[in-house]
């Protein structure tokens, strides 16, 4: 018997949003509807065949909260799923967090939940684009992820680094197949701390965390002031980026990528992927959502799932 082809597991995310009609028309899409088996996982009132899983019905419920506790439930259905080899790789639609925690799911998003629910330690959130309106492919890793600012620089420290940028070099080898990844370290503050008149993060948790990543082998660059990195990583200098909290990391990627970059989720024993926008409510069921990067986040989230097999 022949290797049976890739099963991907899409949540539709919240009900409310767009969610479901730009799952629906990637999974129309032609590309996409010939690399892989799909099987859709969300509430009964937006499955289309037999092969999907239903996780309730939202319309005999409404709300906002009842719209949460479902969308919750389809990741926690997909990662069961995946967890026991009936699908290689999840894509997960847009939630919205304040729906999802009054739905009764107590993580501040999808990033932790898989985590958890896969029982691994730490994961690595990379946004990833391999085309960008300014040329070449941007990845950047979200060190810190959903955090307010004040908080992040109790949250950062040299093994944090060391493990994400240890874990992003890693799958840059192997699942991207670059044979010798770079990554920049960006700095936490302004031109780097210019030496300590802008603070002392650089000096106490960047460099280190450099020292012991060149020491593992990992080649890797920094601190690099945010003004510079990410333009620097577009033009080919280094192949991902590790940003210190999630807005630094977050506008640079999407002034360059949005609509075609794809959230992934790194250090968990199935591929995960989402596209780069939210739930956007108040466009939704108005047949104008782009679906774009969707479609990249299914098809990156194939081809993953084909290497991680050994193949592709």
């Amino acid at each position: 018997m022949g290797v049976r082809p890739v099963r991907v597991a899409v949540t539709l995310g919240d009900p409310r949003g767009i969610g479901p009609e730009v799952s629906e028309a990637a999974l129309a899409d032609r590309e996409v509807a010939g690399a892989a088996s799909f099987v859709r996982v969300g509430t009964a009132s937006l499955l289309r065949s037999g092969d999907d899983v239903s996780v309730g019905d939202w319309t005999a419920e409404d709300g906002a909260a009842a719209a949460g506790r479902i969308a919750g439930e389809a990741i926690r259905r997909a990662v069961e799923m995946a967890m026991a080899g009936e699908v290689d790789a999840i894509v997960t639609a847009p939630i919205d967090k304040s729906a999802f925690h009054a739905g009764g799911w107590r993580y501040p998003g999808h990033t932790e939940m898989l985590a958890d629910l896969a029982g691994v330690p730490r994961v690595v959130m990379m946004m990833a684009a391999e085309r960008t309106a300014l040329g070449g492919p941007l990845r950047v890793v979200l060190a810190t992820t959903h955090l307010a600012l004040r908080d992040v620089p109790a949250a950062l420290s040299a093994d944090l680094l060391v493990d994400q940028a240890s874990l992003t070099w890693r799958a840059l080898r192997d699942l991207w197949r670059i044979p010798s990844p770079r990554v920049a370290l960006c700095a936490v503050n302004p031109h780097a701390s210019d030496g300590g008149l802008f603070g002392d993060e650089e000096a106490r948790i960047v460099e280190p965390a450099l020292a012991r990543l060149r020491e593992s082998g990992v080649d890797a660059a920094g601190p690099i002031p945010a003004d510079t990195v990410f333009t620097r990583a577009v033009r080919g200098e280094f192949d991902a980026v590790i940003a210190p909290y999630h807005d630094v990391g977050m506008a640079a990627f999407k002034t360059a990528a949005f609509g075609s970059g794809v959230n992934v989720t790194l250090g968990l024993p199935f591929p995960r992927t989402s596209p780069d926008h939210g739930t956007a409510l108040d466009i939704a069921g108005r047949g104008i959502a782009d679906a774009g990067s969707m479609k990249e986040a299914i098809l990156l989230a194939v081809t993953l799932a084909e290497r991680m097999r050994g193949g592709g």
